[in-house]
């Protein structure tokens, strides 16, 4: 599919030219103007109704998920945050195999302690000071994942059902922040089944209409030959596989960096209700993937002039990263393709509350309860929590709204998960006793220097360090080597190799004694938080003793 979608985006631009300019010009939701025809139709009022009907269904379903909530936090006997930030530990299996839908080898070591968040480890390794600053880069990931997601979903309905795509984004970063707000991780949980079965059942409702339409050639004959356009299956140039095997690397293993998957495996009540979970999930994916494969090749194979969407085609227009929406509009009678958007608009909101959530939680609980106020009750923790997943909703949103670099969006996230945090999630799960604060802050800023080196013309940054294979292309440096992988792996290996010559160091009393923050008797961020109850039982039994 990814090779498809880079022919794709070729052809839309009559172009054979690198990466970069690609994103420039065709990153996913048509920043480049059409060139030859621009339509301009009626607000799609019909198709507004319906997406405000899924919104609504979602809406309530978050509601009512919410009320559970506070059923749960009655029963809960822990930590009420934990109710929140993940579900008390209690989710039922089958609606966590529906939200998570991996990372099978971080279930065990991450339960073993009873985590709430991803940083939570590595306080626990190297204190709150280190754990900080890596917290850094896991925000700004989830913030440029919340802003991709609502900008492809602001940019599709604002074409489809010619809107604002600006007021499309509000609308539905509104929506997901408010039942995320009311419910925590219940709510986020709840709406997935819900979104998870609209997105299964809309797009393969879709799927048959669209291969039916008398417009769209024979998807297998279309694949190979040129019928009403170039076949679209792409060829992979050796030279390229570099690049191939670090985006596949970086989509398998960057996974594991996400506050989102860990808050799923951490609300289920057992380690072998997890791993069910994460098995589920990874046959669930593909599933879900197929409805897409097909309309993407069907919309590759039609004769767009005899459409209602007319010539010249979505391609030749630059709209390549939006043939999902325009096929369902154009390939399918008018009431399935409003179920098919529905589905769409479900998949992205899925996404967007798990984000929240998980970054508003390590913002509550890492930062605010176990740094700047330890003593805060579980009252001011769901405060500051709430408060984060506003915030963090409104940046998401504004950025969303500011450009249209989606694509770019995705691609910086997804850099700083696995060159920069990837290595350290590994370390402290299955090399903690090899590592220690120094190898840490060490790692971290070598992968900050290198990627930064590395460059990124899309955000103005430029590609200032050489690399083995580099190709130049219109100036810029066409990467061929898997530089992400190769940053990923030097920063793990500077990690262990700082490590250990620090503990050399302090053995022979070169370095100050290093000790793991759980064993230092000042650090008291990992003991249990006390009840709002519980802290007014203790400030009367103190006045007594005063008082006596």
């Amino acid at each position: 599919m990814q090779i498809c979608r880079l022919h794709y985006q070729r052809r839309a631009n009559h172009i054979h030219t690198e990466p970069h300019a690609l994103l420039q010009k065709t990153d996913g939701l048509g920043d480049s103007e059409p060139q030859a025809v621009t339509r301009r139709m009626a607000v799609n009022w019909p198709g507004l109704v319906s997406i405000g009907v899924f919104y609504m269904m979602i809406l309530g379903t978050g509601i009512w998920a919410s009320m559970k909530s506070k059923r749960e936090e009655k029963k809960c006997t822990g930590n009420r945050s934990e109710v929140t930030m993940v579900g008390g530990r209690n989710l039922n299996i089958w609606v966590s195999i529906c939200t998570l839908t991996g990372a099978l080898f971080f279930v065990k070591p991450i339960r073993s302690k009873n985590y709430v968040t991803l940083m939570d480890p590595f306080q626990e390794k190297y204190g709150n000071a280190v754990a900080a600053v890596l917290f850094i880069p896991a925000l700004i990931g989830d913030i440029l994942w919340i802003a991709c997601i609502l900008g492809a979903l602001g940019g599709t309905i604002g074409v489809v059902m010619d809107i604002s795509s600006s007021l499309a984004v509000g609308i539905s970063a509104a929506v997901a922040v408010l039942y995320t707000l009311m419910g925590g991780l219940y709510s986020v949980a709840y709406t997935d089944v819900v979104q998870l079965g609209l997105m299964l059942v809309g797009l393969w409702l879709c799927v048959p209409f669209i291969l039916a339409n008398p417009s769209s050639a024979n998807i297998t004959l279309a694949a190979v030959t040129k019928l009403h356009q170039e076949p679209w299956i792409g060829r992979l140039k050796p030279e390229e596989a570099g690049r191939w095997v670090d985006n596949l690397l970086l989509m398998a293993i960057g996974g594991i960096c996400y506050q989102a998957f860990y808050q799923r495996v951490l609300s289920t009540a057992t380690d072998a209700q997890a791993k069910i979970t994460c098995y589920a999930a990874a046959v669930l994916c593909p599933i879900l993937a197929i409805p897409s494969l097909v309309i993407g090749a069907a919309a590759a194979s039609t004769n767009w002039n005899e459409t209602s969407y007319g010539s010249p085609s979505p391609y030749e227009q630059g709209k390549a990263g939006m043939i999902l929406p325009i096929a369902l509009q154009h390939l399918c009678p008018f009431y399935i393709s409003l179920i098919g958007m529905g589905a769409l608009a479900s998949s992205v909101m899925s996404s967007v509350d798990s984000a929240l959530l998980s970054s508003a939680s390590q913002l509550g609980r890492n930062i605010f309860k176990n740094i700047f106020y330890k003593g805060a009750s579980e009252k001011l923790i769901i405060i500051v929590v709430k408060g984060s997943i506003l915030l963090c909703g409104i940046m998401g949103a504004g950025l969303a709204m500011t450009t249209k670099s989606v694509h770019l969006f995705w691609i910086i996230s997804a850099d700083v998960f696995y060159s920069m945090m990837a290595p350290q999630v590994i370390c402290i799960f299955y090399l903690s006793r090899r590592v220690n604060h120094y190898g840490a802050c060490a790692g971290f800023v070598l992968a900050l220097l290198l990627r930064a080196l590395v460059g990124e013309p899309g955000i103005g940054l430029p590609d200032i360090l050489p690399l083995p294979w580099d190709k130049m292309v219109d100036g810029h440096r066409y990467r061929l080597l898997p530089f992400r992988t190769a940053i990923m792996l030097a920063t793990m290996a500077t990690i262990l190799v700082v490590s250990c010559f620090a503990s050399w160091l302090s053995e022979k009393g070169l370095l100050r004694r290093i000790s793991d923050a759980e064993t230092d008797t000042h650090m008291t961020y990992m003991a249990p938080v006390q009840m709002d109850v519980e802290e007014k039982k203790t400030e009367r039994t103190a006045s007594l003793i005063r008082s006596t």
